[in-house]
């Protein structure tokens, strides 16, 4: 699978994209990420990208060509390519809409182009232009578009086999707590005491697995 990230920041990707899980299958060539910088496509002089939004209002609003250049430089000559913006006024994103984007891979999202939001916006007509669905994090606004395309790219990766080494890794896939444990069995900070619930030290899988789904 292959992320085509439209990004007037494309530097604050590098440290997280480099590193952990994302970075080794970067590095093992399981998924790709390119970058669109909607600054290399202006014809201003500054590779400004910027304008005052026509109807008045506070902040400023992306211009239209250079971003549907650079959706176009990403779109290049391929058949199929899922477009998505990135919109505090889009449809909430979840860990259901990952997994449905990752199980349509390779048939049918094997490019996903993530559009990234600045300022007040990009302007609407991108969107008439190149036909996507608009996604958003959460109910909040953030200052761009970046740190959602970074979910986007994480949330749905893990669910590719193989990026995880073991599938059984992905928690949503067995019965799995919120809470974990590990050694030592008694933690002892400020003289108090911290145990391990009995039930974990057990050995019986059964009681395990109930005391898992509770919690």
């Amino acid at each position: 699978m292959t992320f085509h990230i439209v990004t007037l920041f494309p530097e604050s990707f590098e440290s997280y994209f480099s590193s952990s899980i994302i970075g080794r299958a970067v590095k093992d060539k399981k998924i790709k990420i390119k970058f669109y910088n909607p600054r290399d496509f202006s014809k201003d002089k500054f590779h400004r990208v910027d304008q005052k939004p026509y109807g008045g209002g506070p902040g400023m609003v992306i211009e239209a060509m250079p971003v549907i250049k650079a959706i176009e430089k990403a779109v290049g000559k391929k058949k199929k390519v899922k477009i998505i913006y990135l919109s505090p006024g889009g449809k909430e994103f979840n860990n259901k809409k990952a997994q449905l984007l990752a199980s349509d891979y390779p048939k049918k999202n094997k490019d996903i182009i993530i559009v990234c939001g600045r300022y007040e916006g990009i302007d609407a007509r991108v969107k008439k232009v190149f036909k996507g669905e608009e996604l958003s994090m959460g109910p909040y606004v953030l200052t761009g578009g970046e740190i959602p395309a970074m979910i986007l790219v994480d949330s749905i990766s893990r669910q590719i086999k193989g990026i995880l080494g073991d599938f059984d890794s992905v928690e949503e896939n067995r019965v799995s707590s919120h809470d974990s444990y590990t050694r030592p069995e008694i933690l002892i900070y400020k003289k108090k005491k911290y145990k391990v619930p009995k039930v974990l030290l057990s050995g019986h899988h059964k009681e395990i697995e109930d005391w898992k789904k509770k919690s």
